[in-house]
């Protein structure tokens, strides 16, 4: 991460596309969030994959900015046949993604090896 920015980790090499986002998603940070999230979706697409697994581990906050981007990048990836799978979200997040009932709109794996299995 630089700036108050998002530091980002892709791995490709698995059956899924895996983006590892690090920081806090919220007013500052929320649309590099959303526009990156569309670009590994299309990223995904062009390799083949069918999953994109957003591993949640090292994100410390996402506002509502933040919960809009994965709505706008579910509806996304629904329309490029690619589906998004939250995995180990941290205490923090997993308690965002209740509160907001993310939870239920989303497939949540507490390990990132789970999302991709399926």
């Amino acid at each position: 991460m630089s700036d108050g920015g998002l530091g980002w980790n892709i791995d490709s090499a698995t059956a899924a596309h895996v983006v590892r986002p690090a920081g806090r998603v919220d007013e500052s940070t929320a649309t590099e969030f959303a526009d990156r999230l569309l670009h590994e979706i299309g990223a995904a697409k062009a390799d083949g994959k069918a999953l994109l697994a957003l591993d949640l581990s090292q994100v410390a906050y996402m506002s509502s900015r933040g919960l809009r981007a994965l709505t706008l990048a579910q509806r996304n990836g629904n329309e490029n046949g690619v589906k998004i799978a939250l995995s180990e979200p941290n205490d923090i997040m997993r308690e965002i993604l209740a509160i907001s009932r993310y939870d239920m709109i989303f497939p949540v794996f507490e390990r990132t090896a789970d999302a991709i299995a399926g």
